[in-house]
C-alpha cells in the first residue's frame, strides 16, 4: 500500500504544473535553510582550523636540526654542570669558546658518498686546515681531511679510513667508520639502548665542547668476545642531501 501512495504521489509531482513544483522546492528551502546554513557553517570552521593547523608544520630536515641543537645544549649543560660540582662556579664563556664557525658550499663531485667523502668550497677564507671539525643540521659529520686551492676533502666519521674519539653513556670510546653510511663503536662491556645519543668528545685545538655525531641504530654481539658489545651508529642528519656544511676554526687567526 505504501509503495502505492508513493508512486501516485510521484506521478502527481510529474505531471503537475512547473509553477506548483517550484513553489514547492522554494518553501522546502525556506523551511530548512536555517539548519542547512549551520551545517555549512559548521564544515567551513573545521577546514579553517585544518589549514590554520598546518602552519604550523615543519619540514624533515628542519626538525632533525632542532633536535640536533637540543642534543648538544643538553650536552653543554652536562658539561657545565660537572664543572659546577669541581669547581663551585660557572665559567663565563661561549660554549664553542672563540671559535670561527666558517660556511661552506658542497661540491656536487662524482664522489661516493657512500664510502664518506664530501668536496667542499673554502671561499676566500685561508683558515680550513687539516683535522678540523664539520657541521651539517647542528651535528658533526667529519673532519676536514685535505685543504687545497680548489676546495677542501671532508671525510665524514662514517668513512671506514675514519676514527673519531666519541662519548656514549658517559663513556669515552673511539668510533670506525664502517661505510654504508655507518660507523661502529668496537668491544663495549654494556648494551646501550637504540637511539642513544653519540657525542665527538672534545679535542684540543678543534673542539672545546661535546657535539653530537650520531644515534645508536643497532648493537651486535662482537665476533672475538661475545660478552662484549659492537654498537652500529648513524648520523643524525641526511647525509645525501647535504648542500652546505659549517666548518669549526678554533682560535681564529685575526
Amino acid at each position: 500500500m505504501l509503495f502505492t501512495w508513493l508512486m501516485l504521489a510521484g506521478f502527481i509531482l510529474l505531471i503537475a504544473p512547473s509553477g506548483w513544483t517550484n513553489s514547492f522546492q522554494f518553501a522546502f528551502l525556506r523551511i530548512f535553510d536555517w539548519p542547512l546554513s549551520i551545517g555549512e557553517n559548521i564544515s567551513l570552521s573545521v577546514r579553517a582550523r585544518r589549514r590554520v593547523q598546518n602552519t604550523d608544520v615543519v619540514s624533515r630536515k628542519q626538525y632533525r636540526e632542532l633536535l640536533n641543537y637540543c642534543a648538544n645544549v643538553e650536552a653543554s649543560l652536562r658539561q657545565e654542570r660537572q664543572k659546577v660540582e669541581k669547581l663551585s662556579r660557572l665559567r663565563d664563556k661561549f660554549p664553542l669558546g672563540n671559535a670561527r664557525l666558517i660556511g661552506a658550499l658542497v661540491y656536487p663531485a662524482p664522489i661516493d658518498r657512500s664510502h664518506g667523502e664530501v668536496i667542499i668550497d673554502k671561499g676566500k677564507d685561508h683558515q680550513l686546515a687539516e683535522g678540523q671539525f664539520v657541521l651539517a643540521e647542528n651535528s658533526i659529520i667529519g673532519t676536514v681531511s685535505d685543504v687545497s686551492s680548489g676546495g677542501a676533502r671532508v671525510k665524514l666519521f662514517t668513512n671506514p679510513a675514519s676514527a673519531v674519539g666519541v662519548e656514549i653513556a658517559g663513556t669515552k670510546r673511539l668510533m670506525h667508520g664502517a661505510g654504508g653510511n655507518l660507523a661502529k663503536i668496537p668491544m663495549m662491556k654494556y648494551k646501550p639502548r637504540i637511539g642513544t645519543e653519540v657525542l665527538a668528545a672534545r679535542k684540543a685545538g678543534f673542539l672545546s665542547v661535546p657535539m653530537i655525531v650520531g644515534k645508536v641504530h643497532h648493537c651486535q654481539r662482537n665476533r672475538e668476545s661475545a660478552v662484549l658489545w659492537d654498537i652500529i651508529v648513524e648520523p643524525v642528519c641526511d647525509i645525501e642531501e647535504l648542500n652546505d656544511v659549517t666548518v669549526i676554526v678554533m682560535n681564529p687567526q685575526k
